[in-house]
């Protein structure tokens, strides 16, 4: 059955009563409060003991020693990268344009067919399930595998019911008719979710500076103005953008989005890695919304991004796992550890403020409407996660815990738009064994063709 279809009968009544409850990662932990669940939305928050007397008959969920989180929101991932993980390689790329030149462009994204991305979409469902993610943004390039292939991997991701803006990755590094299929495959799909509506969306997307050129870029954001829609790009996510942008261009990437015009509140920006002072000076008067991957950047090579820097200039910044390492408490460990070293000083990026980032923050940067806190008139997506620490948890230091000593492993339940997704921590729908094997399969074919 779709988990997701707009015909589904009124869901029923819960309420969930947590040990702690996280309203929005900007307040402290409440504990022993829980809420009232029914259909989409929450309906109260209110003490365990009050929901308890208020609604005796009402379904319950009794979660000890569990605490009750808004859903995380994962702000960039590309499905089909699962293909890739453990790709024989006879040599590492010594730089970020030899890796995408002689390696992720021609044996990976420019083999991909529609059978192998189906089955790495569902894959990743599962997993991004079972790490707490209710939403998701996600970019799918595969140049000869136009067209079709955003409805195909959509009727794959329905199924699972979570929250999803997928879009296809417009690049004219093929040719620009194949940039032109890229753009088409946007438009006509983000206008077919438009009509159905629902918990699938899409959003205009084009690759980076230097695999389009300013006309194309202008034309997304032209068609994006005509949907009221956003537009995705790669920026900076290594020294080789910069360089390009201004032998090129004599101007760095954020100054030329500046002078096309472009760089604004509609404007979704990953990676934004190799950025200078005046970098994020633009991003953040414009109001550009910025998708961070610690793991990722550091597996290219790519450096570190000034996400500490930008956070405190008031940027809108969402935590996203790239497709390199699914595990989203992984992402957020990365986050809050790796600007420590960098910066040497334990005080940046504590462990609320990531929290944020992987859920209200995520929300935020994706234009999710009452997406990512716990408060009443907002969309049920939640998590239960397990909270049996060996130490003491506290309101003072629950972010922490979490942050730090939990995984996918302790997710118990996971919800979405008030549906049940993960129970006990297995899913409702879908099939491991037989996801496992599919996806296997389907990237052997594409390492024997790669090879």
């Amino acid at each position: 059955m779709d988990a997701s279809t707009d015909q589904e009968e009124a869901l029923s009544e819960t309420i969930i009563l947590p040990e702690w409850l996280i309203i929005s990662a900007r307040e402290a932990p409440k504990k022993h409060w829980g809420v009232l669940v029914r259909d989409e939305k929450i309906i109260e928050v209110a003490p365990n003991k009050s929901l308890l007397e208020r609604y005796p008959h009402v379904e319950r969920t009794q979660a000890d020693s569990q605490v009750l989180s808004p859903g995380f929101v994962n702000t960039h991932t590309h499905l089909y990268g699962v293909l890739a993980h453990g790709i024989p390689l006879h040599s590492a790329p010594d730089g970020f344009w030899p890796f995408l030149k002689d390696f992720w462009w021609p044996k990976v994204e420019n083999r991909l067919d529609t059978e192998m991305i189906c089955a790495a979409a569902e894959w990743q469902c599962q997993l991004m399930l079972r790490s707490g993610v209710t939403s998701f943004f996600d970019c799918l390039e595969a140049p000869n595998a136009l067209p079709g292939c955003l409805q195909a991997e959509a009727a794959v991701v329905r199924q699972y019911g979570q929250r999803a803006i997928l879009s296809f990755e417009a690049t004219q590094r093929l040719s620009l008719e194949n940039g032109e299929l890229g753009q088409q495959e946007n438009t006509a799909f983000f206008d077919d979710c438009k009509k159905k509506g629902r918990l699938i969306s899409g959003m205009l997307c084009y690759h980076t500076t230097f695999s389009c050129s300013e006309d194309f870029i202008q034309q997304s954001f032209a068609l994006a103005a005509e949907r009221q829609a956003q537009v995705h790009a790669h920026c900076c996510e290594s020294i080789y953008e910069p360089i390009h942008a201004v032998k090129e261009f004599g101007i760095r990437p954020l100054e030329y989005y500046q002078q096309m015009g472009v760089a604004g509140k509609n404007m979704l920006l990953s990676q934004c890695v190799q950025l200078d002072s005046s970098d994020i000076e633009i991003i953040a008067t414009s109001g550009i919304h910025v998708s961070h991957m610690p793991l990722s950047n550091c597996e290219v090579g790519g450096g570190i991004a000034p996400i500490p820097a930008m956070a405190n200039a008031g940027v809108t910044i969402g935590l996203g796992s790239d497709s390199y390492i699914d595990d989203f408490f992984e992402v957020m460990r990365g986050a809050f550890l790796i600007h420590k070293a960098n910066l040497c000083d334990p005080r940046v990026m504590p462990a609320n403020l990531v929290w944020h980032m992987a859920t209200e923050g995520g929300a935020q940067v994706l234009n999710l409407e009452k997406v990512g806190q716990i408060t009443p008139g907002w969309q049920a997506d939640l998590q239960l996660i397990d909270a049996d620490f060996p130490t003491p948890a506290e309101d003072w230091n629950l972010y922490d815990q979490l942050v730090l000593y939990r995984n996918a492993s302790h997710v118990r339940m996971v919800m979405t738009a008030g549906k049940t997704l993960v129970k006990d921590g297995n899913l409702t729908f879908g099939n491991s064994i037989e996801a496992r094997q599919n996806v296997s399969e389907q990237a052997q074919r594409l390492w024997n063709s790669a090879s």
